[in-house]
């Protein structure tokens, strides 16, 4: 039997009060783009110490979560998930120290003090160098990257050089 105690639920809320640090001046769809071109293959859960180092949503079906400074996971939500890109702070089930996929919860907290649960389909471990990588170049203005770190690079163009 799985439970979640209210003061334990009190005090995950609270360590996961943390803004979101997405990308600037990209859309949902292009934010999503760049963290699943690194994310890896399906896990089933995750573990989970009852502490966030940060998360990004990623439109209203999707959001990264870091467990520390150099582990974070995609989660896809079964679907659309209301409020997650404005809530000031979210919340993860867990039992046992670990999210489970399929079974465990996101909760957006709402400004009307209504935890909002999403269920988690999908948990897909991010490659966060790369993550990082991506997000500073488009920063600088260079073309996204999109695309996983470990995928060939896109065949060179010929160029007219007139020689």
């Amino acid at each position: 039997m799985r439970r979640h105690p209210a003061p334990f639920a009190a005090a995950l809320v609270a360590a996961l009060a943390l803004g979101a640090c997405a990308s600037p001046g990209l859309r949902d769809s292009e934010k999503y783009a760049l963290y699943d071109a690194h994310a890896g293959t399906p896990v089933d859960h995750f573990r989970y110490l009852g502490q966030i180092n940060g998360w990004t949503p990623l439109g209203d079906s999707a959001l990264a979560v870091w467990t520390r400074p150099g582990e974070a996971f995609l989660l896809d939500l079964s679907g659309p998930c209301q409020d997650l890109s404005y809530t000031p702070a979210i919340g993860l089930t867990s039992t046992m120290s670990r999210v489970d996929a399929r079974f465990d919860k996101v909760l957006v907290h709402s400004r009307s003090a209504i935890s909002m649960p999403c269920h988690i389909q999908q948990i897909r471990p991010l490659d966060v160098k790369a993550v990082r990588a991506a997000e500073k170049h488009n920063r600088e203005g260079g073309p996204s990257l999109d695309r996983p770190s470990d995928a060939p690079a896109p065949a060179a163009q010929p160029s007219d050089s007139g020689t």
